[in-house]
């Protein structure tokens, strides 16, 4: 029995490292999530391993107790009742006191185990988003992503607080209570080890039909997820068009149908769970009728029956634990592929981790036959130090896309883009982030006060610094017009601002630093006259010690630019310096 649970423990460990590999292939370490087994958590799996020992020790050891008490109690008469019991009343408390305090040990460290891999587990996909540039999340939903780092991270921790972690410490117990068994009467310890093995394989056929069920039920929670999402962010567009109805009668489609796959799936668990139960109530009834078979040939004594009686009174609750094990994995399993699936996201960006720094730089900014797929087809052209460029084309022209390329919110799939001569993938992120800034609409405001976001782009600026740039966009009547000065609360996207008070402090965050690469995307796009002078005057300013590429579609803007760029479907077709911009 011991090279049987020896055995036992050896696959129960295989199967906990097979159950936290990444499921994805691919080589590249930043794209597989990160194992259970590793670091601290290597400790806490060790600690839940022993856990199971333990009680497994003091159910074997409170069991033949129970069996040479109840042997000497029925020999002994009742003279000696009392004598017996004491003892027996006293160990058995010392017993159940144990017990109790390594369930609540079990359950603190199964929560550490959970956490501390979500925690790696959730950093790893920041990670992930962070370096991925926006134009490769266009294809992903804002309620796909964020399920990413709510509901699937749940489900994962669930998973390994609750399923990974009652099978090591479950199955530790059960299989050190069946060698315990084995030592108080090999014929129980068979019996009982034959249900169990009845019910675990019953529980293994069922295991298809739950991991159906499951992955329909997170189909359908996904789609009413992003469909409120979506309401969430456009709930005016579906009060305007009157289609409130409507969207109420697709919501109550998609609800019904969540609701069918939920209790589809709570079926398939209702019969783990019955299969459970039902394993820890017929390894009684073997005990019984094993054990009276056993008692009547004369190979056990009525203790003994009893102690077997004890083990397996205490290994119900174990077993009700693995039965659900793999509701837990099959919940869980879904989330564990889609966190791969997120982690496998094109960054469309390169940034070694010893890349050189940029260093200092001019402001000659030079595109080189650059092409991105859908965007941009071989265009070529340079920026002088301190100029100002005016980028134009129709919408769709690819305006946006060189501007992300000087940016470095994506790198191009041919060609090179250079400042100073210095191709900007060859340098780290964080240099020419420093160097290069951007402004514009789809660049919003962050939840947080005026002052935070002011400073976002450097959070320890100095003092005169911020005086500078506040000076420069005009920021102090802003900010005076405000009801709490700089404190005052910056909702989503700055919904609580003005469209010209956003746009002034977007550019204001973009300017902190003194940049030497200016980038302004349709900053003065939906502006008020005053608003729309405030830009003029920054580029003005800024001529001749800042580069600054402007995409704009108002012709005043032609007065500003020292040259035009004139892009039609991914091509520069139009390409004037000098004085030549302003006729």
């Amino acid at each position: 029995m011991r090279t049987v649970s020896f055995g036992f423990h050896v696959a129960l460990i295989a199967v906990f490292h097979r159950a936290t590999v990444p499921l994805a292939t691919h080589d590249d370490a930043e794209q597989r999530a990160p194992r259970v087994i590793a670091g601290r958590r290597r400790g806490i799996l060790v600690a839940l391993v022993g856990n199971g020992v333990a009680q497994a020790a003091a159910a074997v050891g409170t069991a033949l107790l129970t069996e040479m008490v109840f042997d000497r109690l029925v020999a002994g008469g009742a003279r000696s009742t009392m004598a017996v019991l004491a003892p027996l009343a006293l160990a058995l408390v010392v017993a159940a006191a144990a017990v109790a305090w390594l369930r609540s040990r079990e359950r603190v460290d199964a929560e550490r185990l959970g956490q501390s891999y979500v925690h790696a587990l959730r950093m790893k996909l920041y990670d992930r988003l962070s370096a991925v540039a926006p134009r490769s999340l266009q294809s992903r939903s804002r309620g796909g992503v964020m399920l990413r780092f709510v509901g699937d991270l749940n489900a994962i921790k669930q998973w390994v607080s609750l399923g990974l972690s009652r099978l090591i410490v479950a199955g530790t117990f059960v299989s050190g209570a069946l060698v315990g068994l084995a030592f108080v009467n090999a014929a129980l310890c068979v019996a009982v080890g034959v249900v169990v093995l009845a019910g675990a394989a019953v529980s293994l056929l069922l295991a298809r039909s739950l991991r159906d069920r499951s992955r329909e039920a997170r189909r359908r929670s996904a789609r009413i997820a992003a469909n409120v999402n979506e309401k969430v962010a456009s709930i005016g567009v579906v009060q305007v068009f009157g289609q409130t109805a409507r969207e109420r009668e697709r919501i109550r489609r998609q609800s019904r149908r969540l609701r069918e796959a939920m209790i589809a799936r709570a079926r398939v668990i209702g019969v783990l769970r019955g299969v459970a139960e039902g394993t820890a109530a017929l390894a009684s009834v073997a005990v019984l009728l094993v054990g009276a078979a056993e008692v009547n040939a004369g190979r056990a004594s009525p203790g003994t029956v009893v102690a077997a009686m004890s083990i397996v009174g205490l290994l119900m609750a174990p077993l009700r634990d693995l039965g659900r094990v793999q509701e837990y994995w099959h919940a869980s399993r879904v989330s564990l592929e889609k966190a791969e699936d997120f982690l496998t996201t094109p960054t469309m960006l390169r940034d070694d981790a010893g890349a050189p720094e940029l260093g200092r730089v001019v402001g000659r900014l030079a595109f080189e036959d650059v092409t991105l797929a859908g965007s941009l087809h071989g265009v070529s052209a340079v920026a002088q130090p301190g100029t100002v460029v005016l980028v134009s084309g129709p919408n769709g022209a690819g305006k946006s896309s060189l501007l992300a390329l000087a940016a470095r919110m994506v790198d191009p799939d041919a060609g090179r883009v250079t400042l100073d001569g210095r191709d900007l993938s060859d340098h780290s992120m964080a240099s020419v982030r420093a160097a290069v800034s951007i402004a514009g609409p789809d660049l919003p405001l962050l939840r947080g006060s005026v002052a935070r976001n002011l400073r976002y782009r450097w959070p320890d600026a100095p003092a005169q610094e911020l005086e500078r740039v506040r000076e420069l966009c005009g920021l102090d009547d802003l900010v005076g017009a405000l009801p709490d000065g700089d404190a005052t609360t910056i909702r989503d996207g700055g919904v609580n601002l003005s469209a010209g008070q956003r746009q002034r402090l977007t550019l204001a965050r973009a300017l902190v630093g003194d940049p030497r690469v200016l980038l302004l995307d349709e900053a003065d796009a939906n502006l008020d006259a005053d608003a729309r002078r405030v830009v003029d005057r920054v580029v003005r300013q800024l001529r001749g010690c800042c580069t600054i590429l402007l995409v704009s579609h108002r012709p005043e803007a032609l007065e500003l630019a020292d040259a035009v760029w004139g892009l039609q479907e991914g091509r520069l077709v139009a390409h004037r310096d000098g004085e030549a911009a302003r006729v």
